[in-house]
């Protein structure tokens, strides 16, 4: 069993994120698809793209992934999976699809959970503090600088 991944998204995320997926994970061809939502692209329009998106998809489970809720991606996402099995998640980012393409083998339960976490666990402040990283002054140190 192979979940297939779909991301639905504004132009040109979705189709950025796949070819991210494929430069890593290139095996991942077949179950990673993509759409890029155009601006001023028509809701009945997009759904109708998504549906043919996924006409050679297997039949097995799917995860859709798409980037803002309450925009037009994620309301066609919605409508999408409405009535089936399929699993949605927006908010997408590239820790949160690496995940579910290592673990697209997996129930599709398990790999929502598998999406959430590498999504937030992927997200982090990072601390620039060693004195390596620090710029030196090379001019007067009571000298002030009033830089934007």
């Amino acid at each position: 069993m192979s979940n297939s991944i779909f991301i639905i998204a504004h132009a040109p995320l979705a189709q950025a994120l796949r070819d991210c997926a494929l430069h890593v994970y290139p095996e991942c061809a077949e179950s990673v698809i993509a759409l890029d939502v155009m601006p001023h692209a028509q809701p009945e329009a997009t759904l109708l793209a998504a549906q043919l998106a996924l006409d050679n998809a297997p039949d097995e489970g799917l995860l859709v992934l798409t980037d803002i809720f309450g925009a037009t991606p994620a309301n066609v996402a919605q409508k999408l999976v409405a009535g089936s099995h399929a699993k949605l998640i927006a908010g997408v980012n590239l820790p949160m699809l690496f995940r579910t393409v290592c673990y697209r083998h997996e129930s599709l339960d398990a790999l929502v959970a598998r999406a959430l976490t590498g999504g937030t666990q992927g997200v982090m402040q990072v601390a620039v503090t060693a004195p390596q990283n620090q710029n030196r002054r090379t001019h007067d140190q009571n000298h002030r600088d009033h830089q934007q």
